[in-house]
């Protein structure tokens, strides 16, 4: 990976491909959602499950138990495996949003290295405030930051270096998220990357890079104490 974000940064064609690669991506991901069963569909089916006609009354009842039980049961396994799926595709899009900045040509709105300068930035173009932490005496230097966007919810996406690393944290209402996220979702395996998630003040946090474990984990405790 920092071969790649290496190359990435210097070759413009290879970063354009990149780009247009996680595009095509987001755009089969959106596709993809346009087909999930509706709560009426799955409303009808357990109707005809139930309305089977019975043949006892003993054996009618055995039968009902048994619906009622497989679509306690399948529903409950519908809402894990929705609320599993819709937190990777969070994750998924988080990491997207974090490979498309390297990628870009221009990858900060505001360049600075001064959180008093970048944090007033945000005023009135994001429907939050947030605080940034005290870098002085740490190995953490802040490059800028950008809007970003996480399905339709508004955003605001830093970038931090750290001995040649660059890391992104993202920021956004948590009430306003396509999923729900807690402190026990664990980052998708599949994932590249390093990444911490957490909510603080009605906002979710996600710290993410290339860089160790212990410079995300580090950068995550510098927002969770200025925060």
């Amino acid at each position: 990976m920092r071969r790649f974000d290496a190359h990435v940064r210097n070759c413009a064609s290879c970063s354009a491909d990149a780009l247009a690669r996680v595009q095509i991506k987001r755009t089969i991901q959106a596709a993809g959602r346009r087909y999930t069963p509706s709560a009426e569909f799955r409303k009808r089916m357990q109707q005809k499950i139930v309305a089977k006609p019975r043949r006892s009354f003993a054996l009618g009842w055995t039968f009902a138990a048994a619906a009622v039980a497989v679509i306690v049961v399948g529903t409950l396994t519908s809402l894990y495996v929705g609320t599993r799926s819709g937190r990777d595709q969070v994750f998924s899009e988080i990491a997207d949003l974090h490979v498309a900045t390297l990628a870009s040509s221009s990858p900060v709105d505001v360049i600075s290295t001064d959180r008093h300068t970048v944090k007033p930035w945000f005023q009135g173009k994001i429907p939050f405030a947030f605080n940034l932490p005290e870098l002085q005496n740490t190995e953490f230097s802040l490059l800028g930051g950008r809007m970003t966007y996480l399905e339709q919810t508004p955003g605001a996406h830093l970038i931090y270096d750290v001995r040649k690393h660059h890391i992104s944290v993202f920021m956004f209402q948590e009430r306003s998220l396509p999923a729900k996220l807690n402190e026990s979702s664990p980052s998708p395996k599949q994932l590249t990357f390093n990444m911490e998630t957490w909510t603080q003040g009605g906002l979710r946090y996600f710290v993410i890079g290339d860089a160790s474990a212990a410079d995300i984990d580090n950068l995550a405790k510098l927002f969770k104490a200025a925060s």
